[in-house]
């Protein structure tokens, strides 16, 4: 089985920037495509980052572009989501998601596992 397990949420100001991780453990070798989803209460859960197989091609949701950088490192199991110029309407929870298929998932129904998510606060 696959385990996604995400750390580095937290409570942060306005413009701060903050580092999440997502740890992957288990059956390693089926996952391919790596993002980064989030949900803020009463919204909907929506796409936040991804990345292929490799890491090499990056997408981010249009609110994202240029503030946060997704990337992976796959000799450690690794995915990680460097958020910059944190705004309010940031404040989500945010999931790790991964996919067997080699295509970064950017859509809900191209994710195969989930993270159990970390919270994100974004508050003076």
């Amino acid at each position: 089985q696959v385990r996604l397990v995400e750390a580095g949420g937290g409570l942060v100001q306005p413009g701060d920037s903050l580092t999440l991780s997502c740890a992957a453990s288990g059956r390693t070798g089926s996952i391919y495509g790596l993002g980064w989803f989030r949900q803020a209460p009463g919204k909907e859960r929506e796409f936040v980052a991804a990345t292929s197989w490799n890491g090499r091609d990056t997408y981010y949701a249009d609110s994202m572009k240029g503030r946060f950088t997704i990337s992976r490192d796959n000799t450690k199991n690794m995915l990680y989501l460097q958020m910059n110029s944190l705004k309010p309407e940031d404040t989500a929870g945010y999931y790790c998601a991964g996919t067997w298929r080699m295509s970064p998932p950017t859509r809900l129904i191209e994710v195969d596992y989930w993270g159990q998510g970390t919270q994100v606060t974004v508050s003076s």
